[in-house]
C-alpha cells in the first residue's frame, strides 16, 4: 500500500505526511494506546512465567541495536552468577509454535536474530509467535533463572520485570508520528514507563544511558576461524551489503574505518540468494552479523562478516542485575 522508501522520506527527511497518513496514524495512535490500557487492566489476558522476565524492545520501527544489547546483557548476567536464556519472535523465520534454537536451525525457520543471538552466546534460544510459550519451553530445562525477550516491548500478552527501550541517537523519532505518518509504534510518552533508556550512538539526553556498538574485526563466512581487523581493509573498495533495520549505520561504521564503500542496501531481514551477492567481480563482500548467518551455506572465501558488540556502562549492567534479584525475592513471595 506505501512504498517504503517513500515513507521513510517522510518519516526522517524534509517531507511532510499527507493528510490521509497523519489521519491513519491517529486512528493507529487511538488502536495502540487502548491495546496497552486493556492489557495493563486485566481485561485482556497476560502470562507471568516463573523467573524474571526482561524486555528489550524500541518504540521506533526498524533497527535500533536491541539484539546487540540482547546479547550484552546475557553476557553480563551470565558474568554475574544468573543463568539466563531469550525468548523471541523469531521474525523473519516461518516458525509458528514454539521452537528452540539450535546449532544446526535454519535462519529461515527461526529467524535471523534469534539464530545470530544463540550463535553469539551459546544460551538457550527460543521462538514461537506467543513469547510465553517459547519461555515455557526453555524453563522445562530447570537449568533457567531470568529470561531476556528480545522485541518485546509491545507484546503485552507477556508479563515483564524490566523494561529497556533502546533509543536510535542519530535519527532519535523522526518526524515524531505514529505510524504510518512516522516510524512510532507508541508515542513518545510510553518512554516515562521504562525502567531503562539506552541511547545507540548520538548524544544521549538526560536518563538516557549511552551505548556503542564497536566492531573492529572480520570474520571470513566460508572460514570462520579466519578473523582480520577491520583496519586491513583501510583505503580499499569493498561491497557493503546490509539487510537491517537501518544500513546507513553499518556503511558509515565502514566509511570511519577509511574503507571505500559499494552500497547494496537490502530490505530488513531479506532471505540472501547467491546471485544478490554476485557483484561481477573478486572485492571483498563485507556484511552484518545478522546477514552472515543467512549467508553461510552459500559463502564464498571473500566475503567477510563485521559482528559488532555493545558497549555499556558498568552502573547500568549492575542496575539490571540488581532488578532481576529484586524482581526473583517478589516472585517468592507471589
Amino acid at each position: 500500500m506505501f512504498d517504503e522508501a517513500r515513507l521513510r522520506e517522510i518519516w526522517y527527511g524534509e517531507r511532510k505526511p499527507s493528510m490521509w497518513l497523519r489521519l491513519l496514524s491517529g486512528v493507529f495512535a487511538v488502536v495502540s494506546r487502548l491495546r496497552r490500557r486493556l492489557y495493563a487492566a486485566g481485561l485482556l489476558p497476560r502470562a507471568r512465567l516463573s523467573v524474571p522476565v526482561i524486555v528489550v524492545g524500541n518504540i521506533n520501527v526498524g533497527g535500533t541495536g536491541k539484539t546487540p544489547l540482547t546479547i550484552a546483557l546475557v553476557e553480563s548476567l551470565r558474568g554475574r552468577g544468573f543463568k539466563p536464556a531469550v525468548i523471541s519472535r523469531g521474525y523473519g523465520g516461518s516458525a509458528g509454535n514454539a521452537l528452540r534454537v539450535e546449532a544446526h536451525s535454519d535462519p529461515a525457520v527461526v529467524g535471523d536474530e534469534a539464530r545470530m543471538i544463540f550463535d553469539a552466546t551459546d544460551a538457550p534460544v527460543a521462538v514461537a509467535r506467543k513469547r510465553a510459550a517459547a519461555g515455557r519451553l526453555l524453563l522445562r530445562s530447570g537449568d533457567i533463572d531470568v529470561l531476556i525477550a528480545d522485541d518485546g516491548l509491545q507484546h503485552y500478552p507477556l508479563c515483564r520485570d524490566v523494561e529497556i527501550c533502546v533509543i536510535d541517537g542519530e535519527r532519535r523519532f523522526g518526524n515524531g508520528y505514529l505510524l504510518p505518518a512516522g516510524p512510532l509504534r507508541e508515542a513518545v510518552s510510553r518512554l516515562t514507563c521504562v525502567d531503562f533508556r539506552i541511547c545507540n550512538g548520538g548524544t544521549p539526553q538526560t536518563g538516557e544511558v549511552p551505548m556503542a556498538l564497536i566492531g573492529d574485526a572480520a570474520v571470513c563466512l566460508a572460514d570462520p576461524a579466519r578473523r582480520r581487523p577491520l583496519r586491513e581493509f583501510a583505503g580499499r573498495r569493498v561491497h557493503a551489503v546490509a539487510g537491517i533495520g537501518n544500513p546507513s549505520r553499518f556503511f558509515a561504521t565502514l566509511r570511519n574505518a577509511r574503507i571505500d564503500v559499494v552500497e547494496h542496501a537490502f530490505p530488513d531481514h531479506h532471505v540472501f540468494a547467491a546471485a544478490d551477492l554476485d557483484f561481477g567481480d573478486v572485492v571483498p563482500v563485507l556484511m552484518t552479523e545478522k546477514d552472515a548467518v543467512k549467508c553461510a551455506a552459500i559463502a564464498q572465501a571473500h566475503w567477510w562478516s563485521v559482528p559488532v558488540r555493545a558497549h555499556l556502562p558498568d552502573e547500568f549492567l549492575d542496575a539490571v542485575a540488581a532488578r532481576v534479584i529484586a524482581a526473583g525475592h517478589a516472585a517468592d513471595f507471589r
